[in-house]
């Protein structure tokens, strides 16, 4: 019988429990080894674990939680989370002010403002909302003590988060993304899809899942991915889905392009060589290919690239990145053609740290017209 690796669940549900348990101290002041999130959308109710808990002042309280994951080669594993609950004037305009403390990551482009993404917010809000009584204020601070470290190890700032973690995710539930087992409930929830649809978009990851619906992708359709692109291909293949459109950050899905069909960076990496190589298809100059080359990432490469537009005047970003994709289009169709003798229609759309699209593949063109928008 397989062992399907154990789920946990996301930041945003330990920053909320702490939120909660500190607001029940102020109310009132006893210990909680434990508070209920309800993680909205039909999830269900969990009891999280509360570490310490302790009123600061008469007005103030702070509690702390550690991250659980489950089953998945997540940094955050065992992180502090904590979370400082503070009564303001009940004049106050707004009944929950929730902001970022140390820690917590800033969004690099805009406002800078705390990257606390719409689920963290709606999960807390409403969670919080059930505690207060008519004529409440609080002030909500979430710490993550050990967050300014942990980023350094993440793509975080690929994504214009900085200075910290980002409290990111669609639902309360860590899925072991990176375990083994994994694959097969992946496999099973592309099975449900493939008997509504014959047409879908796959995203590797949480943000790619929260940008598509808001470029009109039908919600409707999307299959996270996680690393196993490959394998899900052919499941694709097998169940037979007539086309697929690739969507996400191109620093990940270019790895498709040369080849390589399971996108972990413990598993393969080579995104410098494969954005050097479709440089030099597409006529870059030798010192400009080898400037290209020494990039350290691939954001950095691309934003090479747009400079080397500006200053020549010749576009050099779009080519090199339409070359990427007709690549990632046609290995793809092979990959699964190869693995399951089934012919399926691929086409690729990249977008940015800023999230901002940067090609279209003339196939994700055609699908997109063929009605995979909402």
């Amino acid at each position: 019988m397989l062992n399907l690796p154990r789920s946990g669940y996301t930041l945003p549900v330990f920053a909320c429990a702490a939120a909660i348990a500190a607001l029940r101290w102020l109310n009132q002041p006893q210990w909680y080894t434990s508070v209920e999130v309800d993680l909205l959308d039909s999830s269900g109710i969990v009891n999280v674990p509360i570490e310490q808990i302790s009123g600061l002042n008469e007005t103030t309280a702070l509690a702390i939680t550690r991250s659980d994951p489950g089953d998945n080669l997540d940094l955050t594993r065992n992180t502090p989370v904590w979370a400082m609950v503070s009564r303001l004037p009940s004049s106050s305009a707004e009944r929950i002010v929730l902001q970022g403390g140390e820690g917590i990551g800033r969004l690099e482009y805009g406002a800078g403002e705390a990257a606390i993404y719409a689920y963290a917010k709606r999960l807390i809000l409403e969670n919080l909302t059930r505690w207060l009584l008519p004529d409440d204020r609080i002030q909500v601070t979430l710490i993550l003590p050990e967050g300014r470290a942990l980023a350094k190890r993440t793509s975080n700032a690929a994504f214009g988060v900085v200075e910290g973690l980002s409290l990111l995710g669609t639902s309360g539930i860590a899925q072991p993304l990176s375990a083994p087992g994994q694959l097969e409930e992946f496999r099973s929830l592309l099975r449900e899809k493939a008997q509504q649809f014959d047409a879908l978009v796959f995203c590797i990851g949480e943000n790619g899942l929260d940008l598509a619906p808001k470029l009109g992708l039908d919600a409707q359709r999307l299959v996270k991915t996680a690393n196993w692109l490959g394998p899900l291909l052919v499941e694709a293949g097998f169940q037979g889905v007539r086309s697929l459109l690739l969507f996400g950050y191109h620093g990940k899905l270019m790895k498709l392009a040369g080849g390589i069909f399971h996108t972990h960076h413990h598993v393969a990496d080579g995104r410098q060589e494969i954005l050097t190589a479709h440089g030099v298809k597409v006529g870059l100059p030798t010192v400009q290919a080898q400037a290209l080359l020494a990039q350290e990432t691939a954001e950095a490469g691309l934003n090479f690239l747009r400079q080397l537009d500006d200053v020549t005047g010749q576009s050099w970003s779009l080519p090199v990145y339409e070359s990427i994709v007709a690549d990632i289009d046609r290995r793809s169709q092979q990959y699964i053609y190869t693995h399951s003798e089934k012919s399926v229609q691929v086409g690729t759309i990249l977008f940015d740290r800023q999230r901002n699209i940067v090609v279209t593949s003339k196939i994700a063109a055609e699908l997109l017209e063929s009605g995979l928008r909402m």
